[in-house]
């Protein structure tokens, strides 16, 4: 009998390994993904961007504007209002809405900025958003863009244009989702589920990144 249960032992032994070898990974996995989501959130900005910040001033080429969520046609058209670019161009357009119709949903008069705004319709995400933008700017012959979208979209928009068009510059101009709720967001179920998808997303792009740049040497 003592000699069943060593052999049993023995051929238990490196399964119990392998076992518990597993386990550390998945939680020291789960907890760098946990780690990683507290950083995100964290640094998604609170506040819009200040007004008396230089970069806030400054002036870029154009401007667009990521369509899906509150308030950033809004954004986009005071920051051309303000003289912070010549051009707006505002990607993933549903199809059939004109300049005009954007324009009085936004309460500004049509003929004093239709001139200089362009809706792309091509786009139905933010890859989409990116190589949309992306073939406008390069007809323009824009070289600094200042993009406009949610707060808790901006990093992952920015990587995403950036693959798109490397040579430009970016300057973000991120806009307080009023609706997305930051602090105590796991008490606020929309809000988590929200963050969290676009956290798991984030890392997506940042793994397609990484393959970029090894491929672009």
């Amino acid at each position: 009998m003592r000699g069943v249960f060593a052999l049993r032992r023995a051929r238990s032994g490196p399964l119990t390994r392998t076992v518990r070898r597993a386990i550390a990974l998945a939680l020291l996995v789960v907890g760098l993904w946990l780690g990683g989501l507290v950083w995100f959130i964290g640094t998604v900005p609170r506040l819009p961007p200040d007004p008396a910040d230089p970069t806030s001033q400054r002036p870029t080429d154009a401007i667009v504007v990521l369509t899906g969520g509150s308030n950033r046609l809004s954004a986009g058209l005071e920051l051309l209002a303000a003289g912070r670019a010549r051009k707006l161009f505002v990607s993933g357009v549903y199809d059939g809405v004109e300049v005009q119709e954007l324009l009085r949903l936004s309460r500004r008069a049509p003929r004093e900025m239709e001139c200089c705004i362009t809706l792309g319709y091509s786009a139905d995400s933010t890859i989409g958003n990116a190589y949309e933008t992306a073939d406008w700017v390069r007809d323009q012959g824009v070289r600094s863009l200042r993009v406009v979208t949610a707060n808790y979209h901006m990093r992952r928009s920015l990587l995403e244009l950036w693959m798109a068009m490397p040579d430009v510059e970016l300057v973000p101009h991120p806009v307080v989702a009023p609706t997305v709720r930051l602090a105590d967001w796991w008490k606020w179920p929309g809000s988590a589920n929200l963050l969290i998808n676009e956290y798991n997303k984030l890392l997506l792009t940042y793994g397609r990144v990484l393959i970029y740049q090894a491929v672009d040497r």
